[in-house]
């Protein structure tokens, strides 16, 4: 008797508690890639919402902040990564500025729990099945937008590999958060003996998952396209060095000859790691070798218009179709795709004035880039039509949905994630650009510097890829589909708007303005 009443105060002293509460945010990080421990996310905010104090705003604030900083200082660890090796900071000061981010992102879950406490302490179902999932819903859409936003580790994306996958052509990645945080409120509500929301919820999720393919209008347009992606692995310490520029475009040139035979080519982020205008002699060259070969070369490249330099796409090649005549690039920013979301630090310095002079972080190679339009065309290479994203764009689904139109063919990103070495970072991207194909209905090409470069089908499904940290070439036949999916039509305003009215109505609850039941029980 003793030794349980010592135990059960040792475990709610408030230290053991925030203790706790890191440790269930630090295991969310499993549910993501390469783990994929999908279950493990509902799980973990099942036990989060169990142990969570309820006397208090403060105390829930508390408590949910440190079940942020768990989820994000391990989630996220990698990102130190790039600023120990190459922004030129001690590994002490990098992983110090990795926490400080991770405590910032912390404050969207933190804010959620406070939020919960305020407007229901009643242990009832409306407290978890409605009101606990609309506020991680919303607080992870600010995370996502607040600041140019950082929707990484979002809720949905633990489930790429998971049987609520499919959901996302309908909902969006946010929607699978909002359906996640649900089931870790039934979770809890079982636990407690009160089966029946749990009991209810798995059955018509299952039959809403398998009705996806008839609820969405994704047709086969019964024609392939040969793609060739090239990952020419270039160190990222030489990759910006002058004296390396040409042997870095032979080698992806070199790389390129034998699959001239595809009808597109593509070379990752950067891949001419050069303004366009300094290798004109290079770039008239490969387009002949396309043209000849009746190909298309898409290749990330430095652009230089109106006295602004932009990370950009350019095709070079048969832009229009085998019937329409050859020597389609003039490099006149025709055909071409300039990044929007700039990445903070990486490719523009907020404040630079100020930052620059700090550090080497602060001056990395192209840290300087103009922002390309929001909304801009799909790039055309073969006569196809294909929505880009550059890097980090990839993870904000509305931008992507907004240039994706019924006549886009494929879905294509680029990336150099050589900066984050060895890492998680590059597999949780891969991840995320997984998820756009589900949402969207388009299968997704991915060229990368040195991985994961690969082909994914409309469903989400890699249908191919290449080892990291090899140069190769990753030849597929990607099967064609039309058609829009709901997420497609409708985006993700209609899951932000449940999530307003239910916390609306637990204000008005809470406030007793309607006439709700006190308890659901």
């Amino acid at each position: 008797m003793l030794l349980t009443k010592t135990r059960d105060k040792l475990l709610s002293h408030p230290v053991a508690v925030l203790l706790t509460a890191y440790a269930a945010g630090g295991s969310t990080a499993l549910a993501f890639a390469p783990y994929n421990i999908w279950v493990l996310y509902p799980l973990a905010l099942a036990f989060a919402l169990w142990r969570m104090p309820t006397h208090s705003f403060k105390a829930a604030f508390g408590y949910w902040l440190s079940f942020g900083f768990g989820a994000f200082s391990i989630g996220i660890s990698w990102v130190h990564v790039s600023m120990d090796r190459y922004g030129g900071l001690p590994l002490v000061a990098s992983i110090g500025l990795m926490a400080l981010l991770a405590l910032y992102l912390a404050l969207y879950p933190a804010l959620a729990g406070g939020l919960l406490q305020k407007l229901s302490r009643r242990n009832d179902y409306w407290r978890y099945l409605a009101l606990f999932p609309a506020l991680w819903t919303l607080t992870e859409w600010l995370r996502g937008w607040i600041m140019t936003g950082f929707p990484w580790l979002w809720a949905g994306y633990s489930q790429t590999d998971g049987p609520l996958r499919p959901l996302a052509s309908i909902t969006g990645t946010l929607g699978l958060s909002f359906v996640v945080a649900f089931m870790a409120g039934a979770i809890l509500l079982a636990l407690s003996k009160r089966w029946k929301p749990l009991a209810i919820a798995l059955p018509i999720l299952l039959a809403v998952t398998m009705a996806v393919p008839s609820l969405n209008d994704i047709v086969s347009q019964n024609k392939q396209v040969k793609v060739a992606l090239v990952q020419g692995n270039i160190a990222q310490s030489m990759k910006w060095e002058p004296d390396h520029l040409w042997p870095t475009m032979l080698k992806y040139m070199d790389l390129s000859r034998p699959v001239l035979d595809a009808d597109i080519v593509i070379w990752p982020e950067a891949a001419i790691p050069a303004p366009e205008y300094m290798v004109n002699d290079f770039l008239e060259n490969a387009n002949k070798a396309a043209n000849l070969n009746h190909a298309a070369i898409i290749t990330g490249i430095i652009s230089y218009q109106q006295d602004k330099f932009y990370n950009s796409l350019i095709v070079l090649g048969n832009h229009f179709g085998k019937q329409q005549p050859a020597g389609d690039y003039l490099g006149d920013g025709v055909n071409e795709f300039r990044k929007h979301h700039l990445l903070p630090i990486g490719e523009f310095v907020p404040f630079e004035d100020l930052l620059r002079p700090i550090a080497p972080l602060f001056n990395l190679p192209m840290s300087s880039f103009a922002r390309g339009d929001y909304q801009q065309p799909n790039l055309s290479a073969l006569g196809y039509q294909l929505a880009p994203a550059i890097c980090y764009e990839i993870a904000f689904p509305e931008q992507v949905r907004d240039n994706v139109h019924s006549n886009t063919d494929m879905l294509m990103t680029v990336s150099n994630d050589a900066w984050f070495g060895e890492s998680n970072g590059p597999l949780q991207h891969m991840q995320i650009a997984r998820m756009r194909a589900v949402e969207l209905g388009r299968p997704l090409l991915r060229a990368t510097n040195n991985g994961v470069t690969a082909v994914v089908d409309y469903q989400g499904n890699v249908i191919k890829s290449l080892p990291q940290f090899e140069a190769g070439v990753l030849t597929a036949e990607v099967p064609l589909v039309t058609g829009m999916t709901w997420f497609n039509k409708l985006g993700q305003w209609p899951v932000l708007a449940l999530a307003v009215v239910l916390m609306a109505l637990s204000i008005a609850r809470r406030l007793s303005l309607l006439g709700l039941p006190k308890s659901a029980d």
